[in-house]
């Protein structure tokens, strides 16, 4: 497996006060199996397996002020440079860049109005084995009051290229990797405002995702493990998600993608080549011309594409 672009979203872990708690409600949950908890020194960190995948990791709170949340982690090949990037942007480094033995170097950072996120420079340890599948983590999206200094903050340092959703009922920009088209089918996360209609102390913050097959039996099995739901299961363009907050207090969300039915060809009438069949040799056809044409005449030379 290659190692994530810099600025895709490659890993997410969650902060608990009970790290044998949270193994309980996410297994039964995501159906999540885990690994061999590290040392107390690095919090008894816990990775967490989705069929054998790597999808995301549970530790330990060292200090009970900390947090009880989701933290996603963006690739980096460089975490010192990125971070000198980070403050020159107008944000802050929350923890310096560490070696976490030979696994890769972690870092947290703030943007300008104080939404906090990993950095992950990959040495062993690439990050996801496994995303948009149920189970696994599928979406990002930093909620901000600030969108004139969080909007070319995360586009100068991470290079993404924006694009703001039509219509005036949200205000939400999707975010695209340096380099790409952007627009929903290279988008890798997004930017939403903090409304009114959001408590007035509610920060600003990352909000992470997880693939499920069924958004309301989520949402119900939540609510049984001893969670809560913030936002019950509705629809949007891209599925039916819901806002739900663990057992011990750590929000996330989960998306059930549509369900789309295989489509099935016309059968052919009496007498008539199928259409597959008609194709086929109109695709033979023109395969061999286009074989063709692409030999080099002798008194040229023959180009190469590129890949």
């Amino acid at each position: 497996m290659d190692a994530f672009a810099e600025g895709t979203p490659c890993w997410v872990d969650v902060s608990l006060p009970d790290l044998e708690a949270g193994k309980r409600f996410y297994g039964e949950l995501f159906g999540w199996t885990f690994g061999r908890a590290r040392g107390m020194e690095d919090g008894h960190y816990t990775v967490a397996f989705s069929g054998g995948k790597r999808v995301a990791g549970l530790v330990a709170k060292r200090d009970g002020r900390m947090p009880t949340v989701w933290t996603i982690y963006f690739a980096t090949p460089d975490a010192d440079a990125l971070s000198v990037r980070i403050r020159e942007a107008g944000g802050q480094m929350v923890r310096e860049p560490l070696a976490v033995g030979r696994f890769g170097v972690m870092a947290l950072a703030a943007d300008p109005a104080g939404a906090v996120f990993g950095l992950w420079q990959a040495g062993e340890d690439l990050g996801f084995e496994k995303t948009g599948l149920p189970g696994s983590f599928c979406w990002t999206e930093v909620y901000t009051r600030d969108k004139e200094r969080v909007d070319p903050f995360y586009e100068t340092v991470f290079g993404f290229r924006g694009r703001d959703l039509p219509g005036d009922d949200v205000d939400f920009r999707l975010w695209s990797p340096a380099g790409s088209e952007p627009g929903p089918g290279s988008a890798i996360g997004g930017r939403s405002v903090i409304t009114d209609a959001f408590p007035a102390e509610l920060p600003g913050h990352f909000l992470s995702y997880f693939s499920v097959d069924d958004c309301d039996e989520t949402a119900e099995t939540v609510v049984r493990l001893g969670g809560r739901v913030t936002a019950p299961p509705f629809d949007i363009d891209y599925g039916r998600m819901a806002g739900l907050l663990d057992n011990q207090g750590a929000y996330f969300a989960v998306l059930a993608e549509p369900k789309r039915e295989p489509e099935r060809a016309p059968e052919p009438a009496a007498g008539e080549e199928s259409a597959t069949g008609a194709e086929s040799g109109a695709e033979s056809g023109a395969a061999e011309g286009a074989a063709a044409a692409a030999e080099p005449a002798p008194e040229r030379e023959a180009e190469q594409e590129s890949t």
